[in-house]
């Protein structure tokens, strides 16, 4: 029988998160960090915008905590937003020195207040948004994975897909991870696990997101007994490119901060009718707006235009939107872009300490799998980045501390995959992806109804069951695993939407329209013990 592979840490995702906490580990440890496909294929990569952080002397810590809060629409937990904020200083001081190239600012006449572009996007009062150009996320991914490459202590490994955690009734020693290449799954020990998986927005039709987002932490973490919060707050950035050859392309918020503005087909701009902020309000104010008029006039699109603005400007700020939009046919320079509102960001998630710790002991989870309690009802814009950075250090700093007091687990149960066989009906796979993300969208979506959920709760029942009895007698692959995942998120959205009787940030229902005088956050427990995975088809 094969040995398990021993970790002192085991980080599950390779995105700004993952990266984040392995460099900030002490370098004698051996650190994992795995990715489920190749390196570059996370939300990372493709973020656009940039990172929210009080840098310029006209801002505070108090302003950014208070855009934060309202954005959050009464949700957010306060001491975690503080928490956030008060560390984005040093989380961009940290990226500078790993080599990030943000974009410089101009010289002004009277000397530059800071040495870096700043921009300004929705639900912001102050330019704090940090960047590289509108390819902010390639910039960090780019340097991280770069710094990773060189420290001989951290094991980069692609192709590899979590399947489960393994506890050992106490906490997490590991996990079963399938290795696409072999078509088999290892066992992997761990004195600490790190979840960092990214969020759930696959679980919609349409998204933002690469093709990995499916949930895979937190599903994990709740099928080891952890809680999950907030995971009705799916929110749908405004603008993404709708074009015919167009997968997942997200318009930059950083758009509308630099003045672009949103228009009917017939050239009418709508937002003012909607919200003082106008195109600079949050994005599910926004969103929801967007979604109004496309159904309210019947159209496949609104228009984003920021052709007003001289050309030379547009490129040079917007390089990457610019050359993507022109390989489509489109010169934003010249012609307005067609948007549409697309899954892509989950607020809720894993809930977890100000350390990243979940309640199982040994396992972490940071970044867009987790709960901070940061973003509330709502996201605002360039926050996630900055939580990726400050819970990865949080928690590499909490595990450091802990070195002395774990001991690598042995003993794991290895992976038994007697009792199943190689299937010849992946179709039912197919079909069943198809489904879950179709009613998702259809049923929990931005606007939302009692019934609805109550049709989406039945549909993922007989899902679940489906799937179960799937898992149970065959091999496992990437799309089965994801599929399971997903599933299970979506119940555990649902549920958590059927919980909420009132329309806060992302969770807008017509049955309860108004708030509810004292904002709760929804905590999903779940009602069966942390125990390892002996095999399978258990």
């Amino acid at each position: 029988m094969p040995q398990p592979l021993q970790f002192d840490v085991l980080v599950i995702g390779s995105g700004a998160a993952g990266l984040s906490l392995a460099l900030t580990l002490p370098s004698h440890l051996r650190v994992a960090v795995l990715s489920k496909g190749d390196l570059a294929n996370g939300s990372t990569y493709r973020a656009q915008g940039g990172v929210a952080a009080v840098l310029d002397d006209r801002d505070t810590v108090d302003s950014h905590v208070h855009d934060t809060l309202v954005a959050g629409a009464g949700l957010c937990r306060e001491p975690a937003v503080r928490f956030t904020v008060q560390h984005s200083p040093q989380a961009i001081e940290w990226l500078i020195e790993q080599g990030v190239p943000f974009t410089r600012a101009e010289q002004p006449s009277d000397g530059p207040r800071v040495a870096f572009h700043l921009t300004r996007e929705g639900g912001h009062s102050h330019r704090r948004i940090i960047h590289a150009a509108d390819a902010t996320g390639a910039a960090i991914f780019d340097t991280l994975l770069g710094q990773a490459r060189q420290r001989a202590n951290l094991q980069l490994f692609e192709q590899r897909v979590a399947v489960d955690l393994i506890t050992d009734g106490q906490r997490c020693i590991g996990a079963y991870v399938l290795d696409r290449a072999r078509g088999e799954v290892d066992t992997l020990a761990a004195r600490f696990t790190v979840l960092a998986t990214g969020g759930a927005a696959k679980v919609y039709l349409y998204t933002s997101n690469p093709d990995g987002a499916c949930g895979d932490g937190i599903a994990m973490a709740w099928r080891a007994g952890c809680q999950v919060g907030n995971l009705e707050f799916n929110q749908f950035h405004p603008t993404c490119l709708y074009h015919p050859q167009a997968k997942n392309f997200l318009i930059t918020e950083a758009l509308r901060g630099e003045g672009a503005v949103l228009q009917l087909p017939n050239g009418e701009r709508f937002m003012p009718r909607f919200d003082a902020r106008e195109e600079l309000a949050p994005r599910d104010v926004v969103a929801r707006a967007i979604d109004h008029e496309m159904k309210r006039l019947g159209l496949d699109c609104v228009y984003l235009d920021i052709s007003h603005k001289p050309a030379e400007f547009i490129k040079a700020h917007f390089p990457t939107v610019y050359e993507r939009c022109l390989g489509f046919g489109i010169d934003i320079t010249r012609q307005r872009i067609p948007v549409v509102p697309a899954a892509h960001y989950t607020c809720g998630g894993v809930v977890v300490d100000a350390q990243g710790r979940t309640g199982l002991a040994g396992l972490y989870a940071i970044g867009e799998t987790s709960f901070t309690g940061l973003h509330g009802a709502n996201r605002m814009a360039s926050n996630s980045l900055l939580e990726c950075i400050v819970y990865a250090r949080s928690a590499a700093q909490h595990i450091h501390n802990q070195l002395a007091q774990v001991p690598m687990p042995s003993a794991l149960p290895a992976w038994d995959a007697s009792q199943v066989t190689d299937s010849d009906e992946d179709v039912i796979i197919a079909h069943n992806w198809d489904e879950l993300r179709r009613f998702m969208w259809d049923y929990v979506g931005i606007v939302r109804t009692t019934k609805r959920l109550q049709r989406a709760a039945h549909r993922v029942q007989l899902l679940l069951d489906e799937i179960h009895e799937f898992y149970s007698n065959y091999k496992v692959s990437r799309d089965l695993i994801e599929l399971r995942n997903l599933a299970c998120v979506a119940d555990l959205v649902i549920r958590s939407a059927l919980q909420r009787k009132e329309s806060r940030g992302l969770h807008y229902t017509l049955d309860y329209p108004g708030l509810l005088p004292v904002a709760t956050d929804t905590i999903l427990t779940p009602t069966h013990a942390a125990v390892h995975l002996l095999s399978q088809a258990q």
